[in-house]
């Protein structure tokens, strides 16, 4: 009877070792499919599009981009403000949004580990890809009696935010010219704080990197007789030659009511995306943004086409925005 006993209960004990095994062995396996549904991508619920200031074109496309991805995929998706360029790459790599505007000189810069990135590469971005040029222009006013970019030697000048592309612009810009920022009285302001600047009598100039119109020029030139300072034609050159992200370009007649086109330079404006988003999710951004270009207000939105998003990206597309491009059959100009 004892035997019989025992036997019933290592028998229990048996059966019970097997279920439990099993349970594990099925908790187990459920957490591998969940692992491998979040590896290939699990939508998020909420993400940010870093821009820039208030006063420059990265804010007001990045509202109307928001609003169409909110749209188009249900992922709740807000605008940020923030210092432009450089420090929207340090957030993507501090986790601190999903998508960001960049120059491209900017993003290559950060990938490369270079001038303002030297011993903090930033190995977690790639490209959803380019959007219209980045003009730079140097803003000052008919009183001011500057015309050249000589005539900056002593004066108080604006070379944009800390951790805005534009101060590297300046830099280079100054640099074919013989110049060196030492040579100017630097300030570090935003698009708008330079602006005000200029209407105070508190800075002379600044740099500003923007597509033209930027909101906070137009501001100005209500007010004040604004002047565009040129690059001339064999300094752009030797810029271009140095810096091959640079290309010509032009303020047209009539921006800012300019009495006629002043010649400059200009980089390109791109998105950038944390590389960790899924394919999917990144596919769904390009192409929401790209397919609804009708719904932005900014007068920017009619030079991004997405025929021109692949020329002069410079770093790595992310393989989603890359699957939304090869299906339309666009690559990048030779």
């Amino acid at each position: 009877m004892k035997k019989r006993k025992f036997l019933m209960t290592t028998i229990l004990m048996l059966v019970l070792s097997m279920l439990l095994a099993a349970c594990g062995g099925g908790n187990e396996e459920g957490s591998s499919e969940n692992d491998n549904e979040k590896s290939s991508g699990e939508k998020p619920k909420f993400m940010s599009i870093l821009t820039g200031g208030t006063g420059g074109t990265y804010f007001p496309l990045g509202g109307s981009f928001a609003n169409i991805v909110s749209d188009a995929t249900g992922i709740d998706t807000n605008a940020e403000t923030t210092g432009a360029s450089a420090e929207n790459m340090q957030s993507i790599k501090d986790n601190k949004g999903e998508i960001a505007f960049t120059q491209t000189d900017i993003a290559s810069y950060a990938t490369e580990g270079k001038l303002m990135f030297e011993g903090n590469a930033i190995d977690n971005i790639q490209a959803i890809g380019t959007l219209y040029p980045e003009t730079i222009q140097i803003v000052t006013t008919e009183k001011s009696g500057i015309k050249t970019v000589e005539d900056l030697k002593g004066k108080k000048v604006s070379i944009g935010a800390p951790g805005s592309g534009t101060a590297a612009n300046a830099e280079q810009i100054l640099e074919v010219y013989g110049m060196k920022l030492e040579d100017i009285q630097k300030q570090d302001l935003s698009f708008d704080e330079s602006v005000n600047g200029i209407k105070d009598g508190n800075i002379d100039a600044a740099f500003v990197t923007a597509g033209t119109p930027t909101a906070a020029v137009e501001e100005l030139s209500a007010t004040e007789k604004v002047v565009i300072v040129p690059v001339d034609a064999d300094k752009a050159d030797a810029l271009i030659e140095k810096y091959p992200y640079y290309t010509k370009d032009e303020v047209p007649s009539g921006t800012y009511k300019l009495g006629s086109a002043v010649p400059t330079v200009a980089v390109q404006a791109m998105l950038v995306v944390k590389s960790d988003l899924s394919e999917d999710v990144v596919y769904d951004v390009t192409k929401a943004i790209f397919e609804n270009l009708d719904q932005v207000t900014h007068a920017k939105a009619e030079q991004i086409k997405p025929e021109n998003a692949l020329n002069g990206v410079g770093i790595d597309v992310h393989p989603g925005a890359q699957k939304y491009f090869d299906e339309k059959g666009i690559k990048a100009a030779q």
